[in-house]
């Protein structure tokens, strides 16, 4: 078989494997200051020690008992009380309440619209509380009046 003039047949380029970083590039900062601006051993250190963790000053009871949460049989979610302590404890929190009116209008709609949609997918999730009526998550669901 001839070849055609004017072409010419070339192998294809062998990919190159991307470099692991060397030893001299391991402890640079891609940040401010310029794409290889050195760190020292204290700096290092500080980067990469160990914090512990904040503990809250006052930590949010999680009992029925403490009177910020419901038990199973009447929904099992936070009460009035309770969501108020949460955002006390947490200032950035936008925590809110079931939404358990017959026929909410607006966002409260929406809402409960979101909340069903994702729990019904629990319920395709684990079908054993699904079978279970006294269930959290359908007695949850009961209380937000999901269909």
């Amino acid at each position: 078989m001839a070849k055609k003039a004017g072409i010419v047949y070339t192998p294809a380029k062998k990919r190159k494997r991307p470099r692991r970083h060397s030893k001299k590039h391991r402890n640079t900062y891609r940040g401010q200051g310029g794409p290889h601006k050195k760190w020292g051993k204290k700096q290092m250190a500080k980067r990469t020690r160990i914090r512990p963790k904040r503990r809250r000053e006052n930590p949010i009871r999680t009992s029925v008992k403490s009177g910020n949460f419901r038990p199973t049989k009447k929904g099992a979610g936070m009460t009035r009380k309770g969501v108020m302590a949460y955002r006390r404890a947490n200032p950035k929190s936008k925590l809110q309440t079931a939404v358990t009116e017959k026929s909410p209008k607006g966002k409260r709609a929406a809402r409960r619209k979101s909340y069903c949609a994702r729990s019904a997918g629990q319920m395709k999730m684990f079908p054993k509380a699904a079978r279970d009526p006294n269930s959290r998550l359908r007695q949850a669901r009961r209380r937000w009046r999901c269909r």
